[in-house]
């Protein structure tokens, strides 16, 4: 590729410019690089030519640099804290990847080929991004002046096959009896929530969970970034998506929650509870939607709780914070709390009945 890198960047370029200007749509990402090196280098022989689009290609995946550790099973999540610093973590413990970039550039221009065929961008005017990559992992971008020591890019990886309910039993993280008493829940239309840390495997659990839904069952799901693969045939994916550049188009999780209400849905799992649309859920839950999953960030069951409490508050709708703790009692039914060990691995640690 040397004697051609000229051209590649040239090509690099004008692919970028190409997915700016029609935002993200439109033509699918091989397509419109094969467009462009049959624009660009015609003057190539068609073996160099199809070398030049698999090596855009592979960059344009938002592989780079990064390529051999996304490309490695073992490696759940990538961290790169500036050009120098880059970490991985692998069953659950986080180690130098053994990897750098050339500069700060060089790491700026992998983040732009991450970004630009998603449609997302970083300036600094919008210096943070939220995407989902083609294969499903999540990326987050942080650059200077928020981060300061250069640009910070967290990519978090889930597996084609995500781990069934047995798998956490096998693993140590559910105990079988535990693992008896969740499916008896799910399948008497309990609402679970379950809590944890960063990292702790919540969204695994739910994902796991999700298998003693009946398939008969209509399921609408609702998350930030996708990351749920549900099994059952009748899944409604909803996405949440961010402003554009001028401030424009955004749609957050709890417009995503008001309109599966009106979907007709026999389940409703959120990936995440986060803000207002906690209000929303209670409200959904105590007017005959049972049967909810869905994850909170908290340190125990009993922060759990108070947490979907705050969450509810900042819908400013003007209700007293008894009116919303009886609303919580009432629609929760169960909280499963997960917790990260310190030898890296996952494990419930709670299941506890809310009372009415």
């Amino acid at each position: 590729m040397d004697p051609h890198e000229a051209l590649a960047e040239e090509i690099r370029s004008g692919l970028v410019e190409r997915r700016r200007a029609r935002g993200g749509g439109g033509t699918g990402v091989e397509t419109a690089i094969r467009e462009e090196v049959e624009e660009q280098a015609a003057m190539l022989s068609p073996a160099t030519r199809e070398q030049l689009v698999q090596v855009l290609l592979r960059e344009a995946s938002g592989l780079g640099p990064l390529e051999v550790l996304l490309d490695d099973p073992s490696v759940q999540e990538v961290m790169v804290n500036g050009p120098d610093l880059v970490y991985v973590e692998r069953a659950g413990r986080i180690e130098p990847a053994g990897i750098r970039f050339e500069d700060e550039e060089d790491l700026r221009n992998t983040i732009e080929r991450i970004l630009a065929p998603l449609g997302r961008r970083v300036d600094e005017l919008s210096p943070m991004a939220d995407a989902r990559l083609p294969d499903g992992s999540r990326v987050n971008v942080v650059i200077p002046p928020l981060s300061v020591d250069g640009p910070a890019v967290s990519i978090r990886r889930f597996p084609a096959d995500r781990p069934t309910v047995e798998d956490l039993v096998d693993w140590g993280t559910l105990g079988q009896e535990q693992a008896e008493l969740l499916r008896e829940q799910v399948r008497r239309r309990r609402s679970i929530l379950i809590s944890g840390g960063t990292g702790s495997g919540k969204t695994t659990l739910l994902n796991a969970l999700s298998g003693f839904i009946e398939p008969s069952e209509r399921i609408v799901t609702i998350e930030d970034a996708a990351e749920l693969s549900l099994a059952q045939p009748h899944v409604v994916r909803l996405e949440s998506r961010p402003a554009s550049i001028e401030g424009r188009g955004q749609v957050t999780i709890r417009d995503l929650l008001k309109n599966a209400l009106r979907m007709r849905p026999d389940r409703i799992v959120i990936g995440e509870v986060r803000g207002a649309e906690a209000l929303d859920l209670l409200t959904a839950l105590n007017t005959g939607h049972d049967g909810a999953l869905s994850t909170v960030h908290a340190n125990s069951p009993e922060d759990a709780l108070a947490r979907i409490e705050v969450l509810a508050l900042m819908a400013d709708v003007g209700l007293p914070l008894d009116v919303i703790a009886a609303q919580l009692r009432r629609g929760v039914d169960l909280v499963v709390h997960i917790s990260r060990q310190a030898d890296g691995t996952r494990r419930v640690t709670a299941i506890e009945e809310v009372g009415s």
